[in-house]
């Protein structure tokens, strides 16, 4: 097989169906083909009774956002365990091992993690993750994702004493001991109570530092806030309103809108190699086989003709020496032979109207 090239997993702070979590979406699905197949997955809102509309308002937006890209948007209902809605329901999860972008967002950490640990579904998310699909990630997912996951709910609501509980740990085969924090700027409580720091607040959080292992990483990231992790070339990059602040051996550094750094900063990266996979057998064996599938399928698609071939390379050359009237005319007349000329950064793609 190829080797492994991991797709991109953005960490947003907040904001999803906002402006700058549409330019995240967009970012992530231009480096993909068209039609660009998302999906939506439901588990950490699975126990609310409106868990559908709570995952179903994100797909819409996406729909809504991604329209240029011809979104194949599916809301993956992998609620809870021993129901029909399961994350071990191969049929409910199907869907998963074909998608170029997986979302997961707003919930309860705990509850996700409590779903998803050891799940077909959760299997698939990382093998379709590790064969290049792009991963969202918001809120509640961020922390389940992490190393050791904020019990939020149980701390702010229910008043339990600040903890950490085991999280799904998805960094870990990159060589990442990382907890995830969202929401770090928050200010939901005004002048009179500090929600910073996923509402706990500094001074609640700097206790709860201590009871983290001394070779975490602590990634705290802004509301309206994403840092796109790019394990293949291993950088990462800031975008959105804010900023992100990572926290490590006692040592905080600030990364602002813009900002690019290696990814080695978080710890001792790695990529992967070629079958260290860490997924049960077969699901990596499904996971490949659905590859091949979408990859055949792919074949199968019409192929431009060679005038249409001939006009694209003339666009091309026309813009690259910046006459954009005729690289207009030329698309002009691709689109009246059938075709569309979509621009992308590997370079233009056809693709029949």
């Amino acid at each position: 097989m190829d080797a492994l090239k991991p797709g991109k997993v953005a960490l947003l702070g907040s904001g999803e169906t906002t402006h700058s979590g549409g330019q995240i979406f967009e970012a992530l699905a231009q480096g993909h083909p068209r039609p660009v197949r998302v999906s939506v997955l439901e588990t950490p809102a699975g126990y609310e009774l409106n868990s559908d509309r709570v995952a179903g308002r994100v797909a819409d937006f996406i729909r809504q956002r991604l329209q240029n890209y011809q979104p194949e948007v599916t809301v993956v209902p992998a609620r809870k365990r021993g129901t029909p809605q399961s994350p071990e329901n191969p049929s409910v999860n199907e869907v998963l091992l074909h998608s170029h972008l997986i979302y997961m967002g707003a919930g309860s950490p705990s509850y996700a993690v409590r779903q998803l640990r050891g799940s077909l579904a959760w299997d698939w998310v990382q093998a379709r993750h590790r064969l290049g699909a792009d991963v969202v990630l918001t809120s509640a997912a961020t922390l389940a994702v992490s190393a050791f996951s904020l019990p939020v709910y149980e701390i702010y609501k229910v008043g339990e004493d600040p903890h950490w509980k085991r999280g799904l740990d998805f960094f870990q085969p990159f060589g990442l001991n990382l907890v995830v924090v969202p929401h770090w700027n928050n200010r939901d409580g005004g002048d009179e109570l500090d929600t910073s720091h996923c509402f706990m607040g500094a001074e609640r959080f700097a206790a709860l530092k201590t009871r983290l292992p001394t070779d975490c990483t602590i990634l705290g990231v802004d509301e309206r806030t994403a840092v796109i992790l790019d394990l293949s070339a291993g950088t990462a990059q800031v975008m959105g309103a804010g900023g992100v602040t990572l926290a490590r051996g006692g040592a905080e550094q600030r990364f602002e809108n813009g900002s690019r750094w290696p990814l080695t900063l978080l710890g001792s990266f790695q990529p992967l190699r070629d079958g260290e996979t860490g997924l049960r057998a077969g699901s990596w064996e499904r996971a490949l086989r659905a590859l091949e599938e979408d990859r055949t399928a792919a074949g199968q698609v019409r192929q431009a003709p060679e005038e249409v071939l001939r006009l694209a390379a003339e666009r091309q050359q026309a813009r690259e020496r910046r006459d954009w009237a005729e690289a207009d005319r030329l698309r002009g007349e691709i689109q009246g032979m059938g075709w569309q000329v979509m621009d992308t950064p590997e370079g233009p793609r056809l693709e029949a109207l």
